[in-house]
This record gives structure tokens, sequence and C-alpha cells, in this order.
């Protein structure tokens, strides 16, 4: 059986990761085990006390960034957007989860063995949590006993977790993870890469046209044969 690989490039703060995450669960219902995805992360938030200010400087700073995500929100039933993000609580930077998910991620691994799919199913959950703990919830991600208090109740190890960011490995992971965004020329998040690096699918991707790449990949799957979509 053919499989897809998808290296999956998001910022946790990104509220169009926040809408993706729908068309992931969707590409898992309607592919299965024919599509694999490889989640790493991209620094667009690493630094919101200067990036908020300057890119909506003309355009109401954070007042106007939060007035441009209730109105994304208001565009799709299936996320909530908490009036009051970027308001009442402003994450200094996306970072600090990254590295936090980037730890889960070794415990889950360690702890599943080969069973990919329990890994996999943990690290999405507690992701997920975190995503909706800001946009939702309007929450402080950034923050080591929030990011602490969402992963608990997915029987995430803090310990292990600790360990893995202490030890230094999972600073390790989330530099690889930028730099092969910065190699692979990401612009931004979510993108979608597909066909080593053939196809690039960035920004506010429908699911339709996910789904297209991914058959044209199936019925194509040779690597060295381009495809036509």
């Amino acid at each position: 059986m053919s499989t897809v690989e998808i290296t999956y490039f998001s910022d946790v703060l990104c509220v169009w990761a926040y809408v993706a995450q729908i068309r992931i669960d969707t590409v898992h219902e309607t592919f299965g085990d024919q599509v694999r995805f490889d989640h790493r992360f991209c620094s667009v938030f690493g630094d919101t006390a200067t990036k908020i200010p300057t890119v909506w400087k003309d355009r109401g700073e954070y007042q106007g960034f939060n007035k441009h995500l209730r109105e994304v929100g208001e565009k799709f039933p299936h996320i909530t957007v908490n009036p009051d993000v970027w308001l009442t609580v402003r994450p200094l930077s996306s970072t600090s989860p990254h590295l936090f998910m980037k730890a889960v991620a070794r415990w889950a691994n360690a702890l599943a063995g080969t069973d990919t799919k329990a890994a996999q199913s943990v690290y999405d959950s507690v992701i997920w949590d975190l995503r909706a703990g800001f946009f939702r919830d309007a929450r402080d991600i950034s923050d080591w006993l929030v990011q602490c208090d969402i992963a608990r109740p997915h029987g995430v190890d803090i310990g292990a977790v600790e360990k893995h960011i202490q030890s230094g490995q999972a600073f390790a992971d989330l530099a690889a993870d930028y730099q092969d965004a910065d190699k692979m020329r990401i612009e931004g998040s979510p993108s979608f890469v597909l066909n080593q690096g053939r196809q690039k699918l960035y920004g506010n991707v429908g699911f339709r046209l996910i789904e297209a790449n991914i058959r044209e990949l199936l019925h194509t799957p040779q690597a060295e044969t381009a495809s036509w979509c």
C-alpha cells in the first residue's frame, strides 16, 4: 500500500493552524494509514511583543489583531475565538509551547515504542488543547505551568517531559524543525509539504485541495515521476 508523507509545519499561536486542524482530522478519516503526518514547527510568533505592535502598528496593534482573529472565528464555526485573546492574555513566545511539545513527542514515542498511532494520538490531543487553550480559553500557553496543566489530563508524565528539556534533547529537536523550515523555504503557518518538497500548500488551504494533492500522489507514487497537480 502506498503511503503519502506530509511534513506539516505550524506555529501554535497561528490562528490558521487552529483553523486547519479539522482538515488534518478529515485527512486521517478519509485516508487512514495511507497518509502519515510529520508534525514540525516553524517560528512565526517567536517574539510577540515585537511582532504584533510592529506588524499591526497602523491597524490598531493588539486591538486590531484581536478584531482580526474574532472575524476569522466568525467565518469558521468549528472553532471558538475568545474575545480576550491578545488583550488580557499575551503569550510572549510560541517557542516555549513548541519546546514543550517536542519534549512531549519524545516522551510519547518512548512510551508507545513501536505503536506510532498511540504516540501520535497523545501528541495530537495535547497540541490541540494547547491551541484551544489560547484561542478558545484565553490562557497563556507560553507559561510552563499552563502547559503542564493542559498536558496532565492526557496522562503526560511531566517529570519525563522536563528531563527531555533539561537534557537539551527537546531544544535540539526544535532547532532541527526551525532549520528545516528555513531550508525548505517555509513561508508561514500552516504549511503542508508533499512529494519530497515538490508540492507546498501554505495558509488557509481547503480540504479539497489537500485531498487532490494526496490522491494524485497515491495514484502516481514514484518519487522520480512529477505530479500533475
